[in-house]
């Protein structure tokens, strides 16, 4: 596209598209898809935790269903779906998803086997006491105020927060050309780390993870990656953690026992693991083989001739118990 001289406002192409996609991965980064580092939250969350402060629903206080906290949130503050503002508030009541859950939710909130949450109409939600570390501020003037999208109410443009939450719960999102992935971390180990940091703000990363030596996830899990495997993660914000299942022996009759695997990786289920182990004791044939191949064989064969069954007693009383049955 070429510009005339009397149309000296015009813009060629390639300028407006540039131009036009960076103002849009601007707004998704700082208007859905990232969390703040000051409060540890996205837009949505900030709204909701926000109106269900204003409504009153402290911890203390009884809960009302949450479609009215998602009607009250999209008619204020947040004009978008109402289920996608429903499933930011489920999330912030599950533990299994949150290491400190913001929202108390009363009913189906959904389970870590991908069960999903109830409708809105039959939960019922509150905020959680820890909730009052990003709220008890809010009236103080600690936070500037904007207008919502059609200027009737006044929005806070972050939460006070009197601790790092985005360390906290940790953070994950994908925006324009960027992402992020933060683990949770104990608040013991967060609330320390700061202070110190605050007393001797020049402190290495070594010095700060001999006070939190790492992440803290929600389903538990044991972290097999080493302290220097760690530290690097630390240093450069890039990197992957392992983590493995936790599991112990119990002890039954006659000298019998079975292994009981009590928590979970991240992002693991339950169901899931059943899921695999049924798929290498009983595989299918790949596409384009006739028969299974010997790496299938093995993998079948190993797992049979050690264990003799496996089953999920998950309850309300233990979030996660699989249990594995040795053969005799």
């Amino acid at each position: 596209m070429e510009l005339n001289e009397d149309d000296k406002d015009s813009l060629t192409l390639a300028v407006y598209a540039e131009r036009a996609y960076l103002d849009y991965a601007i707004s998704v980064v700082k208007g859905r898809a990232l969390p703040d580092v000051s409060d540890g939250q996205k837009p949505v969350q900030r709204r909701i935790l926000f109106s269900m402060s204003e409504m009153g629903l402290r911890a203390d206080a009884k809960p009302v269903k949450s479609a009215r906290v998602v009607g009250d949130v999209l008619g204020k503050f947040h004009p978008h779906g109402d289920q996608s503002a429903y499933d930011a508030l489920v999330r912030l009541a599950q533990s299994f998803s949150l290491r400190y859950p913001l929202i108390d939710g009363q009913g189906n909130f959904g389970s870590r086997d991908g069960d999903g949450a109830a409708a809105m109409r039959y939960t019922e939600a509150r905020l959680t006491k820890i909730a009052s570390l990003l709220l008890s501020e809010i009236d103080e003037g600690t936070v500037d105020f904007a207008p919502n999208y059609d200027g009737s109410f006044q929005e806070p443009k972050l939460l006070p927060a009197r601790l790092p939450f985005v360390l906290l719960n940790g953070a994950s999102g994908i925006a324009v050309g960027m992402a992020t992935e933060i683990p949770s971390h104990n608040l013991r180990e967060v609330a320390s780390a700061a202070i110190a940091l605050m007393k001797s703000p020049k402190m290495s990363t070594s010095e700060l993870l001999e006070i939190m030596p790492g992440p803290d996830y929600p389903g538990g899990g044991q972290i097999i990656s080493s302290a220097a495997e760690i530290a690097q993660i630390y240093e450069t914000g890039r990197g992957s953690v392992k983590v493995r299942a936790r599991w112990s022996v119990e002890e039954l009759a006659r000298g019998q026992w079975q292994i009981i695997v009590n928590e979970l990786p991240p992002s693991t289920s339950s169901q899931r693991v059943l899921q695999e182990i049924e798929e290498i004791t009983n595989p299918k044939v790949k596409v384009g083989k006739k028969t299974l191949t010997p790496e299938q064989n093995n993998l079948k064969s190993t797992i049979l001739n050690v264990l003799d069954g496996v089953r999920d007693e998950s309850s309300k009383d233990a979030a996660v118990r699989l249990v594995f049955e040795p053969k005799s």
